[in-house]
């Protein structure tokens, strides 16, 4: 049986950030979304399902934020998310001591989730990094432990045989590259326009398998190594300068010398 394997994040929603008076981030207050990228994941393992001979797409995720208890109904419902725009199954790893989450832990919990599964995949496709992190090292760091190829930033993909050929986005420059599969891919946000599910998709997705794990149905020793010591949001305050002139000439001279004064601009 083939498989396709996409990666899920049920991420902090960047557009519902809380925060206390004193600037500090309130994390646990903060909703889940299904990151951004990880729907383009979700869309090409869609749409080269049939071409590459998959069976069904499997989604895997790891639950990095806490407390598990408060946070299992939005990771929940940002999965489902992904099971209506064409998953197949989701399967949940959820447990307290992998929060706060970090990279090279969510990644062994990862394979620990495939291993579990009996799931050899032709492919995992992962966005090319999540909206709450940004950082891009799980996908590269889950190949590494598979032993697998891994292409990274794909913005257009092509499946040949057993073969992928990716054209990766670099910034100042193009790369195309291949590999044999099975293998692993991060993709960009250029590589597709993910549709939205039908009303239709969403009453299916909710009888669609979600699967929720935990540390020891994994028989895993496995915690967290990161700690979160401070977090605070970037507060802006505006200085209120009111500028009063006789004449817009007189009210231009006033605030051409404020500017100076307050370093903005140089004579």
């Amino acid at each position: 049986m083939a498989e396709i394997v996409v990666l899920l994040k049920p991420a902090l929603n960047p557009g519902m950030i809380k925060a206390d008076a004193q600037g500090n981030l309130l994390i646990d207050s903060i909703p889940l979304k299904l990151s951004d990228i990880d729907r383009n994941a979700v869309q090409l393992a869609s749409d080269i399902k049939s071409s590459i001979g998959a069976d069904k797409v499997i989604g895997i995720a790891v639950l990095t934020w806490g407390p598990v208890a408060k946070r299992m109904k939005d990771a929940e419902s940002s999965l489902r998310e992904a099971l209506a725009m064409g998953v197949d199954e989701v399967h949940l790893l959820a447990d307290d001591k992998l929060i706060p989450g970090d990279q090279s832990t969510t990644a062994v919990a990862l394979k620990a989730l495939l291993d579990k599964l009996g799931v050899n995949p032709k492919l995992i496709i992962a966005g090319e990094a999540t909206v709450d992190g940004f950082t891009g090292q799980v996908p590269g760091r889950l190949a590494e432990l598979l032993g697998l190829p891994y292409i990274s930033f794909a913005k257009k993909v092509e499946i040949n045989g057993d073969k992928i050929t990716a054209e990766r986005d670099l910034e100042d420059f193009a790369e195309k590259v291949e590999a044999n599969l099975p293998a692993v891919i991060s993709v960009t946000r250029e590589i597709n326009t993910p549709r939205l599910p039908t009303l239709i998709q969403i009453r299916r997705a909710f009888k669609k398998p979600l699967t929720k794990y935990t540390l020891g149905d994994l028989g895993l020793e496995l915690s967290s190594i990161s700690n979160i010591l401070e977090a605070k949001v970037l507060a802006v305050q505006r200085k209120q300068v009111i500028i009063e002139g006789d004449s817009l000439e007189e009210i231009a001279d006033k605030l051409l010398e404020a500017l100076v004064n307050e370093g903005a601009i140089k004579l």
